[in-house]
């Protein structure tokens, strides 16, 4: 009979917490229990966030490769009533539109949680004012990773 050792014990335990905190993420689900499909989405959405009779869901894309972190594409036109939909494709990102980088500017989406999974989304619907908006990759900003949208009425 093989004795139990305390690596043995300690291997176990870490594989029970690590399955006890997957668990209780609620990774994949909505409140009420409801599965998720193409990732976790921006929690407006979930309050009517999705386009209007005229909106059109924008795509961009955020990616960590051999030609660097970047969102495609970084600079684009929307309308008010559009959905930004940022989807990650590799790496680990978020989106954050600052405040202090959007002087005057309100209605700004608070930052994302880290995307994780690819295919991922983050949806921000377009319901700001006219103008340009800075918005960036918090943890890779300083490696480029950013852009600018223009809102047209």
């Amino acid at each position: 009979m093989k004795t139990i050792t305390r690596r043995d014990r300690v291997a176990a335990l870490v594989l029970g917490a690590a399955l006890l905190a997957l668990a209780c993420s609620g990774e994949g689900k909505r409140e009420g229990g409801e599965a998720r499909e193409g990732g976790e989405k921006h929690e407006q959405e979930a309050k009517g966030g999705a386009p209007g009779a005229t909106g059109k869901i924008i795509v961009v894309e955020a990616y960590s490769d051999a030609n660097g972190n970047y969102f495609k594409p970084a600079d684009f036109e929307v309308h008010r009533g559009d959905v930004i939909r940022f989807t990650l494709k590799s790496g680990v990102h978020n989106v954050h539109f600052l405040p202090d980088s959007n002087p005057g500017r309100t209605g700004l989406p608070p930052a994302s949680d880290l995307l994780q999974l690819p295919e991922q989304t983050y949806d921000v619907p377009v319901t700001f004012a006219e103008g340009r908006y800075y918005y960036q990759c918090d943890p890779h900003a300083a490696l480029g990773m950013k852009g600018h949208i223009k809102v047209e009425d």
